[in-house]
């Protein structure tokens, strides 16, 4: 058996009803989480949000809520941010098209996808809020991930100061190949020089770092830098754990990213 990847000392590896998860203690402190692993399988046809799809009901047992309250997002690679209120608990009657949701309700879980996108989650220390985003390049470009946290903002009145984020398993740039046309659109959504610079490593061909590009979005938009924290697992890297739509293609399943808040003062 392959070992499992190591980790930076924020996260571990756990072991739930269906096998190995990955949580951040941080994060773990202030709201229920995990990041699934290849142990799940979590098909592509689970993007219109079928409770049939295999995989969902679990994952539901683990985050202590019905899989009819395991809330997801026909993802579309934007910025847009869909709002769980409290109390309004149930079943959507069609996930949303979106790529991000905020939340103060206990009673729902929120759930993102990927298998090499970023799945980040957020919690607030102080109002309980909670948020999920996916955020591949495109999302990532959009700013999917200050969008969040201004969602909450103005939601739920979070400051960015107090909120905890961890970054699952997703694409390193270790794997991550790009062409000089996401330079040039990450130039075009209007962000600076200097950050791109940054975010395209210029060695050995171009690469992109999600990891880090998602890491200075949150510190540029109030995040404590110590309290983003990146597991740093490559999913093409380790397909022992991890699906890469990369390294595996369209048929691949998919990795998952789930949170839920908790009751205020808890």
């Amino acid at each position: 058996m392959t070992p499992l990847p190591p980790l930076p000392p924020a996260f571990r590896w756990t072991t739930e009803a269906w096998g190995t998860a990955l949580v951040c203690d941080p994060l773990l402190a202030v709201a229920p989480h995990v990041f699934t692993t290849r142990a799940l399988t979590l098909r592509v046809g689970a993007d219109a949000g079928s409770s049939q799809a295999e995989g969902w009901d679990a994952l539901a047992q683990s985050m202590g809520v019905s899989e009819s309250v395991l809330l997801r997002l026909r993802q579309i690679h934007g910025r847009q941010v869909v709002t769980v209120r409290r109390g309004a608990r149930g079943s959507m009657s069609e996930p949303p098209e979106a790529d991000a949701f905020v939340s103060d309700d206990p009673g729902t879980a929120l759930a993102v996808r990927g298998a090499d996108c970023v799945p980040l989650l957020l919690a607030d220390r102080v109002t309980g809020a909670v948020g999920a985003v996916h955020a591949g390049w495109r999302g990532t470009a959009a700013g999917a991930a200050i969008a969040t946290v201004r969602a909450m903002q103005t939601t739920f009145g979070s400051q960015p100061s107090e909120l905890v984020a961890a970054i699952g398993p997703s694409i390193g740039p270790c794997c991550y190949r790009v062409g000089q046309e996401l330079v040039d659109r990450f130039a075009a959504a209007g962000h600076p020089g200097e950050a791109i610079e940054h975010w395209f490593v210029r060695a050995d061909g171009l690469r992109l770092d999600l990891w880090t590009s998602s890491r200075d979005q949150l510190v540029g938009v109030g995040l404590r830098e110590d309290a983003v924290h990146l597991s740093r697992v490559c999913t093409a890297c380790n397909l022992e754990q991890c699906f890469s739509f990369r390294r595996e293609g369209a048929p691949t399943g998919r990795l998952a990213g789930a949170i839920r808040a908790r009751e205020h003062g808890l």
